[in-house]
């Protein structure tokens, strides 16, 4: 079971949330404002954060670049906003997840789940343990250490961006599918391609690549993603 932190300023969506997840058995606080929810995460260790958008004192998308500042907890954004600009701008700030209100309390254990599965380091994705180095070309990845370096530089990568590139790394110049990559990297039987995409964009920008110009990360339009060496 979890630690959880609700961050949500409607009572009774809030009350709702706590009578499920502690129902669920996890152990779980709240609080109304982002200032609150910041002090919280500072003196407290959570395994995730539920964050809703619309708090009194700041937007929501400011209180994760301030949560991104002292923690890397997953974060599940809960919103009722559903622009596409604004989610990939929330996936690139670095919430894990994201829920447009309404959603079910099904909905969010399994969001939850998935979320926690990741977060829980030490194996790769699929369950396996680690057990080898990875290079691809000039590509060295240790999954026990969980560290990356291009060409002898080391690579700053989030969480979810290593287990991506690992996976890939695993599987060199075999494409793999999209829905895959949701189900080994992501843990869920379905989601939206987008988060690949905002994924595979960062990573792209830290390998020294662009969609136009890829080296080592290729996209097959409609197929899959395949990582090899450049030629």
């Amino acid at each position: 079971m979890a630690s959880v932190l609700v961050v949500e300023d409607d009572q009774f969506v809030r009350s709702a949330l706590i009578r499920h997840l502690t129902e669920a058995s996890h152990t779980v606080r709240s609080v109304g404002t982002a200032l609150e929810a910041l002090r919280e995460v500072a003196h407290v260790g959570f395994d995730v954060v539920i964050l809703d958008l619309g708090l009194p004192d700041l937007d929501g998308a400011q209180a994760l670049k301030m949560l991104r500042g002292i923690t890397d907890v997953p974060v599940i954004i809960a919103t009722a906003r559903d622009d596409e600009v604004e989610i990939v701008r929330l996936l690139n700030d670095g919430a894990d997840d994201y829920l447009t209100k309404p959603f079910s309390v099904e909905h969010l254990s399994a969001r939850m789940a998935a979320v926690l599965r990741r977060s829980r380091g030490g194996v790769t994705p699929g369950g396996e343990p680690p057990s080898r180095m990875l290079q691809v070309g000039g590509l060295c990845i240790d999954p026990l250490r969980r560290q990356v370096e291009l060409d002898g530089t080391a690579l700053d990568l989030t969480r979810r961006e290593f287990d991506l590139l690992a996976f890939l790394a695993g599987r060199p110049g075999v494409v793999v599918p999209r829905r895959e990559l949701l189900a080994e990297v992501w843990q869920q039987s379905y989601g939206d391609d987008q988060t690949i995409d905002v994924h595979l964009s960062w990573l792209r920008r830290k390998l020294g690549e662009t969609a136009a110009q890829p080296r080592y990360l290729h996209t097959l339009r409609g197929v899959g993603v395949k990582l090899e060496p450049p030629l």
